[in-house]
């Protein structure tokens, strides 16, 4: 049986929590065995800090003086859209890494303009060393896709946007 010293599982714990910032992952967990009795189980994970951003200030318009001819107000600027509230977005089942095509080198799975079936794969999700292939949840065109290849994904995050 082999005992390990604190500062190497301090070093572990370390290359975890740079391994988390890296891949931009919010929690990995690892089991190491060090020998039949003897383990260590470590959980790290990154909370999310979430900064409230100020109202912006709201200004009333001054009346306008008496005989003076009306002003046309300022168009209003469209707050920009929700791609996860959008009625044709396919969103995530899983937290894993997306893959456009089905190997490295090969076509993408679908494209930007493409006409999809319902049921056509449109990304690949690996988790735990298995490939899940997503299908399309409807018919129709592809007019945003909102992930990059290798790029991990948290459950129910928008990967593309289906009219």
């Amino acid at each position: 049986m082999s005992k390990q010293t604190p500062d190497t599982d301090v070093a572990f714990i370390a290359a975890l929590a740079e391994l988390l910032n890296k891949n931009e992952l919010t929690e990995i967990e690892v089991k190491r065995e060090y020998g039949e009795d003897d383990s260590l189980s470590v959980r790290v994970v990154k909370q999310a800090t979430v900064i409230a951003a100020a109202p912006a200030p709201v200004y009333a318009a001054a009346p306008a003086p008496a005989g003076a001819a009306p002003v046309a107000a300022a168009p209003a600027v469209a707050a920009p859209e929700d791609p996860s509230q959008h009625p044709g977005a396919v969103t995530s089942p899983m937290v894993g890494t997306i893959y456009l095509a089905p190997e490295p080198g090969a076509a993408t799975f679908v494209t930007v303009g493409a006409k999809v079936a319902e049921g056509e794969t449109l990304l690949i999700i690996e988790a735990m060393k298995t490939m899940n292939h997503i299908p399309a949840t409807r018919s129709g065109i592809v007019k945003r896709i909102l992930v990059e290849d290798g790029q991990p994904v948290e459950y129910g995050a928008p990967l593309m946007i289906i009219e």
